[in-house]
């Protein structure tokens, strides 16, 4: 009845609009229907729309333009303001991105999955970049740092580990950002120049009142070794020596003492050392014939001892010769010939005694037999010919520390002479060989 009503067939399958404004013109609709079937029942529709069509339609009155607002006056000496732009109101629209559109999922998931990949190979490559070539670089850089740090605090140790040169050259290794830098920094130059300024001081410390100095350091075996030497000398030894040496050496004031020892001629460098003489000491294992030193490194065990007394047993102070001169000379029958012979039989020793007691002139036999044991020993050397088995005794002036090695070893030590310390003769006769 009511689709009848509203004028549409029956089997309509439009759906009606549920919207709001559709519902009420509808409504209009309907009831504007029924009003027209009531009128045609009653007669007064046609009136109705009659009176509807006597009636003038109301005018509409334009509106008026607004007039434009005058500008305030601006104020004399005022300054002209700018006014700030106004602010649009925020565009809020829907959607993914501030695109004004919603992205399709399908869309959204590509993207999501080309973020996720661009983020694992980012993380890839760093890793890559990082295990390849920082790591190792870094690795590298680090083990050049802790390479030339241990050279640092090997030279700058003791009395030189607060030393300014130590402390600026730590800074500029810590400083450094690359392995070449590092290996440019000199850690030896500036090392060696500090030891020596203090191992001159040092010299001039503890030189004692004969001008002298004791050297102790340390050899390749790690033993500790002493070395008396003259002030001029050891300032040499510091002038030629490095850091890597002087670091491991120390200036001290001789402490000594002279021990008295009894050798062979072998043994006391030949019996051609004399009084003021520096000797080394090394040890041997035996005293045979194929006797060896038992330092395996050739050093000495006590270095510069000098030689403060000499001593040759009196069995070379006997003396037995005699000397004869025969001469004849003929002449026609005549016949004439002379002969001189000359003895000596004399004990050295006695003629000493004799001198010691009074018995004879002392200024006499000191001008004879001064120097003798010496003297024969040259004698020997220039001669080729002489008594090997002397025996000497000799007085050592050694490092206190020394003493009682060289006591116990007094039967398995030899003497020898460094030629950069060579007695008047040794260099005589080196001169003559080498020119």
């Amino acid at each position: 009845m009511l689709d009848k009503i509203r004028g549409k067939k029956k089997d309509d399958k439009d759906t009606p609009d549920l919207r709001g404004n559709n519902n009420k013109k509808d409504d209009s609709d309907i009831g504007g229907r029924l009003k027209g079937m009531v009128g045609k029942v009653t007669g007064k529709g046609d009136d109705d729309k009659k009176e509807e069509m006597k009636t003038p339609p109301e005018r509409k009155m334009p509106r008026p333009m607004p007039k434009p607002m005058p500008k305030p006056m601006a104020k004399p000496g005022a300054k002209p303001r700018l006014k700030p732009p106004q602010k649009r109101p925020d565009d809020k629209r829907s959607g993914m991105g501030g695109f004004g559109r919603r992205i399709p999922d399908d869309d959204q998931k590509t993207l999501v999955g080309a973020a996720v990949f661009g983020i694992i190979l980012i993380v890839l490559v760093g890793a890559g970049y990082y295990f390849l070539v920082y790591a190792p670089y870094q690795d590298t850089l680090s083990n050049a740092k802790q390479t030339k740090l241990a050279a640092v605090n090997t030279y700058f140790t003791g009395p030189l580990a607060t030393d300014a040169r130590g402390i600026n050259i730590r800074a500029q290794i810590s400083s450094a950002t690359t392995p070449d830098q590092v290996d440019a920094i000199d850690v030896l130059g500036p090392a060696t120049e500090a030891w020596r300024e203090y191992q001159n001081q040092e010299i001039n410390t503890q030189k004692d009142a004969y001008g002298r100095v004791m050297i102790t350091y340390n050899d390749s075996t790690g033993s500790q070794k002493n070395s008396i030497v003259k002030v001029a000398d050891a300032k040499s030894i510091v002038k030629q020596a490095d850091a890597s040496v002087l670091s491991q050496m120390e200036i001290t004031t001789p402490d000594t003492v002279a021990i008295p020892i009894i050798i062979s001629r072998l043994q006391a460098a030949g019996g051609l050392i004399n009084v003021g003489n520096s000797v080394d000491v090394y040890l041997m294992n035996g005293t045979t014939s194929n006797t060896t030193v038992s330092t395996t490194n050739g050093t000495p065990q006590i270095s510069g001892a000098t030689v403060l007394a000499i001593l040759r047993a009196k069995d070379s102070g006997t003396i037995n010769a005699n000397k004869s001169h025969a001469q004849t000379v003929a002449m026609s029958n005549l016949v004439s010939g002379s002969s001189r012979s000359e003895s000596a039989s004399e004990d050295v020793e006695e003629l000493l005694k004799a001198a010691a007691a009074d018995n004879w002139d002392q200024s006499e036999v000191s001008s004879l037999l001064n120097s003798y044991g010496w003297k024969l020993s040259d004698f020997e050397r220039t001669s080729n010919l002489g008594e090997l088995d002397a025996q000497y005794l000799l007085l050592l002036e050694v490092p206190r520390e020394n003493a009682i090695f060289l006591i116990q070893n007094m039967n398995n030590v030899i003497l020898t002479v460094p030629t950069q310390q060579a007695p008047n003769w040794m260099i005589k006769e080196l001169k003559q060989i080498y020119g």
